[in-house]
C-alpha cells in the first residue's frame, strides 16, 4: 500500500505553486479572460510550466524534465484546480507527454517538458479511458486527413498528437484548421480540428500507438481527479470563509444547524476524494496493475463530489452567489465540465464493474 500522505516536497511544490497562483492568478483575472479571444494565458502559463518548472515534472531529467512523478505532478492539479487556473497543464503537460513517454518520442517530449511547446492530444475531450479508440482520420502516405472534434485546448496547442489508422502523429497546429466551440467553460475551451493532407509524422505505430494513447486517457483522468479535488476544496473552503461573516436575524448564517450538517457532510465527502484521488496517483506513479481499478474509483467519486461542492457554495452564497462578480459560477462551470470530461462518472462505474467482475444488475 502506498503512502498517500503528501511529502515535504509535495508540501514545499503546493506552498510555492499556490503563491504564485495566488498573485497572477486572482479570480477576478480569470473571469476577465473568459471574455477575451485568447484560448488560455499565454503570460501566465510561461510563468507555470516554465518560469516555475512544473511543465516536466513527470518526466526524466536526461530528457529535459524534472525527474519527478505523477504524484507530485497531481499536486499541481489540485492547485491548477482550486484556482480554476485557464492554462493548458492538464492537456500538454499531462496527456500529451504521457502519450510521448509511453511512446519514446524524445524530441518533442523535451520541447513539451521545458514549457517551449504546448502539445495535445487530439481526442474528444469526453474520451473515457479503456475506450477502443474510433479514428476519423485517414492516413495519405505522409500526411493526415479527416476531423476531430471537442478536443481540449486545441486552440492553444503547437503541436497536436492525432491518432490514425495504424499509428500516432504528430502535426504542427497551425497546418490545420482550428474551430473554436462554445464551451460551457470558458477557463478550458474545446474547439475543432479540420485536417486537410497535412504532414505528419509518426510518433508510434501499431500496439505502441495504442498504448501510447491508452496511457494518456488513463493518467489524464488520475490526473483530473487531483484537480477536481482542488476545486472541492477551494469551494468548501471559500464556503465557510463566507458563512462565518454572512450574518442573519444577529448571528452568523454558519451558526443555523442546518448548514453546519451540510457542510459537515460536504467535508466528508471531499476527505474521501483526497483519498481515492491520491490513491489513483500514487497508482498511475507507481505502475501499478490496479492503476485502472484506482482511476476509475476516483473519477467516479471526485467529478460527483466537485460538482456537489461547487453548487452548495452557490447555494449557501445566497444571491451573492448567483452572480457573474463572484468566482463561484466559474467554479462550477469547471466542475460541471470536468465531470464529463474522460468520461462521465456513470461511464467510470461501469468500467468498475467490468474491472472487478460485477454482474450487470
Amino acid at each position: 500500500m502506498s503512502d498517500l500522505l503528501y511529502s515535504e516536497t509535495e508540501n514545499d511544490l503546493r506552498g510555492g505553486l499556490r503563491e504564485l497562483l495566488d498573485d497572477r492568478c486572482p479570480w477576478a483575472d480569470v473571469l476577465a479572460g473568459t471574455e477575451k479571444d485568447e484560448p488560455y494565458d499565454a503570460v501566465l502559463w510561461r510563468a507555470v510550466a516554465t518560469d516555475f518548472g512544473s511543465a516536466g515534472l513527470p518526466v526524466p531529467e536526461a530528457q529535459g524534465g524534472a525527474g519527478a512523478s505523477w504524484r507530485e505532478t497531481a499536486v499541481v492539479m489540485e492547485e491548477i484546480g482550486r484556482a480554476v487556473a485557464p492554462v493548458p497543464f492538464l492537456t500538454s503537460s499531462v496527456i500529451a507527454t504521457a502519450a510521448l513517454m509511453t511512446a519514446g518520442d524524445r524530441e518533442l517530449l523535451s520541447q513539451v517538458a521545458g514549457g517551449t511547446k504546448i502539445a495535445v492530444l487530439a481526442v474528444p475531450f469526453a474520451t473515457a479511458p479503456g475506450i477502443v479508440l474510433g479514428t476519423t482520420v485517414e492516413v495519405q502516405g505522409d500526411a493526415l486527413t479527416g476531423r476531430v472534434t471537442g478536443v481540449a485546448d486545441a486552440s492553444a496547442a503547437d503541436v497536436l498528437l492525432v491518432p490514425a489508422h495504424g499509428g500516432l502523429y504528430a502535426v504542427d497546429a497551425d497546418a490545420t484548421i482550428r474551430t473554436p466551440v462554445t464551451s460551457l467553460d470558458m477557463t478550458r475551451r474545446l474547439g475543432d480540428i479540420e485536417l486537410s493532407s497535412v504532414p505528419a509524422r509518426r510518433v508510434a505505430e501499431g500496439a505502441a500507438a495504442e498504448r501510447a494513447v491508452r496511457e494518456a486517457l488513463l493518467v489524464g483522468a488520475a490526473m483530473l481527479a487531483s484537480e477536481q479535488l482542488g476545486l472541492a476544496e477551494r469551494c468548501l473552503e471559500i464556503t465557510i470563509e463566507y458563512l462565518k461573516t454572512r450574518y442573519q436575524f444577529g448571528r452568523p448564517v454558519g451558526s443555523y444547524q442546518g448548514l453546519k450538517h451540510r457542510l459537515a457532510d460536504l467535508w466528508t465527502s471531499v476527505t474521501q476524494a483526497r483519498a481515492v484521488a491520491r490513491n489513483a496517483a500514487a497508482c498511475v506513479a507507481d505502475g501499478d496493475d490496479d492503476a485502472p481499478v484506482a482511476v476509475a474509483v476516483a473519477q467516479a467519486h471526485c467529478s460527483f463530489i466537485a460538482v456537489k461542492a461547487a453548487e452548495e457554495c452557490i447555494q449557501m452564497h445566497g444571491g451573492i452567489g448567483f452572480t457573474w462578480e463572484h468566482p463561484a459560477h466559474l467554479y462550477l462551470k469547471r466542475a460541471k465540465a470536468d465531470s464529463i470530461a474522460l468520461g462521465t462518472p456513470d461511464r467510470h462505474r461501469t468500467t468498475l464493474a467490468g474491472l472487478v467482475n460485477l454482474p450487470p444488475a
